[in-house]
């Protein structure tokens, strides 16, 4: 098969997507990556029907990356993962309402163009979680105890764009992350961004029928393949904290193997064939160079 990967300067050496692009061209399959952002392209050279059997996007949120591949899907191309799909766990405040009209457990979302616009919220809303609509990485995402601490800090909010917050979910200090590849779910242990004082660890944990059932949920909700769901346990149980297209998949066993294979059948379906990748590789190289 014959894949476009779109993959930003911050990702270039990440082993999401690297060691996926080495061990898919390790099968026998060419992979074309595509830089956007840091050179001219010819659009209509660069998106071309027939051209590539799938498109893969690991970029960051804002970047230009998504505006490529949903121009592949416009005319025709599979994108992994669907490029509407993705556009709806990007926008976190779109993503919000998807969520809340699934009937997902989130926060109560707030919008407004400036932090300090959520001053207007009651005393009983805070603390309060406040993040770029359009962020990713845990990107300026903070905690606000109280409206006189509003104000932005070195402009990290900058940029112009909607904010979203969310009343803080009293928790552990200990993230779940889940993750979804091909239908199946992995779950790990970390600490949370908000929780800098608590031990830096990050380990595999078993998934209970609940929160597995959350996880498939949100893959419905979003129409997504390839994905990560952020969950805290609050007082009242689990609750959806953010969703990720195409995230790191640490600590999933096999990862790059199953990562792949996963965007080799979602391919093969968009082409009514899936194709038979052969054994993965015992180790992975660094990529070098600008693609392979």
């Amino acid at each position: 098969m014959r894949l476009c990967f779109l993959v930003e300067e911050q990702y270039r050496y990440d082993g999401m997507p690297v060691d996926v692009i080495r061990q898919l061209t390790a099968w026998g399959h060419r992979v074309d990556v595509l830089r956007p952002g840091s050179s001219l392209m010819r659009l209509s050279e660069v998106v071309r029907a027939g051209q590539h059997d799938a498109w893969v996007l690991k970029t960051v949120s804002g970047g230009p990356g998504l505006t490529l591949l949903e121009a592949a899907a416009s005319v025709g191309l599979t994108t992994v993962n669907d490029a509407r799909a993705i556009r709806g766990v990007r926008d976190k405040a779109l993503a919000a309402v998807i969520a809340e009209a699934r009937g997902l457990p989130v926060p109560v979302t707030y919008a407004a163009a400036r932090a300090e616009e959520f001053a207007q919220l009651p005393a009983s809303a805070y603390p309060l979680v406040v993040k770029p609509a359009d962020g990713s990485s845990g990107r300026a995402v903070r905690l606000v105890p109280d409206p006189g601490r509003l104000a932005p800090q070195d402009g990290a909010e900058g940029g112009g764009g909607m904010l979203i917050a969310q009343p803080y979910v009293p928790n552990s200090g200990i993230d779940l992350k889940v993750y979804s590849v091909d239908g199946e779910l992995y779950a790990t242990e970390r600490r949370s961004p908000l929780h800098p004082d608590q031990p830096a660890r990050e380990r595999h944990v078993p998934l209970t029928p609940e929160v597995a059932a959350i996880a498939a949920e949100v893959g419905a909700a979003y129409g997504l393949d390839l994905y990560g769901v952020d969950i805290v346990f609050g007082p009242d149980g689990p609750v959806v904290v953010d969703v990720n297209d195409f995230p790191s998949f640490r600590q999933v066993p096999d990862a790059v193997a199953r990562v792949a294979s996963a965007i080799l059948r979602l391919a093969g379906a968009g082409h009514g064939s899936v194709p038979s990748p052969r054994p993965p590789l015992t180790a992975q190289a660094p990529l070098a160079g600008g693609g392979a």
